[in-house]
């Protein structure tokens, strides 16, 4: 098992941006003891603002890779993401290539970061359809998925932004449509949890 190094440019930006979005947002960080500090593990969480991959990173010393849209790699801060080691996805396709490469890094032991909703939720909905790609990923390498949930406003000196980390499962065997549905249930009990500790 071959374990790929963490990118100079993903130590470096997490070195001097951490502590800074850690300033400005004061994220609360919970149960970030359920992250695995070795295996593979695919991390995924709700999606509803362009910061939300800072909270796991912040959250572990592990490298996370995140699979991000497309889009980022062809404007202006292409540079960044590549510096960083995303992995792009085209999504207007069906992106085998995307997938082949983060299994291949799962297979080696590695983390993966990827949004199941697979878009920032704007909408009134709770939770946007999840997508198969995570469930589908973490039964043919046999990563655990640690799943998250981020609740709260990007605001300087936020009261409740917050991200909730559940337990590490395994999806084993069972079908993926309903791995979808108990990860799914999982990540919307964490939001749930979190809004109910804000109104407290």
């Amino acid at each position: 098992m071959k374990k790929e190094k963490t990118p100079f440019g993903y130590k470096l930006s997490k070195f001097i941006l951490g502590p800074i979005f850690k300033f400005y947002y004061c994220p609360k960080v919970i149960g970030k003891e359920n992250i695995p500090k070795e295996g593979a593990i695919i991390v995924c969480g709700n999606h509803m603002h362009l910061y939300d991959q800072c909270l796991p990173i912040i959250s572990t010393k592990r490298y996370l890779r995140y699979m991000a849209k497309k889009e980022y790699f062809d404007g202006p801060f292409a540079w960044f993401f590549k510096w960083v080691g995303c992995i792009p996805v085209n999504r207007s396709i069906k992106d085998t290539a995307a997938k082949e490469q983060a299994i291949e890094y799962l297979r080696n032991g590695g983390a993966i970061g990827i949004f199941p909703e697979g878009t920032r939720n704007r909408t009134d909905q709770f939770l946007l359809p999840f997508k198969f790609g995570a469930v589908s990923m973490a039964q043919k390498t046999k990563a655990k998925i640690v799943p998250f949930a981020i609740t709260g406003e990007y605001k300087f000196r936020s009261k409740n932004l917050t991200v909730r980390f559940g337990e590490a499962f395994e999806i084993g065997d069972i079908p993926l449509e309903k791995a979808n549905e108990k990860l799914t249930s999982v990540i919307a009990s964490l939001k749930m949890q979190s809004l109910q500790g804000q109104k407290k």
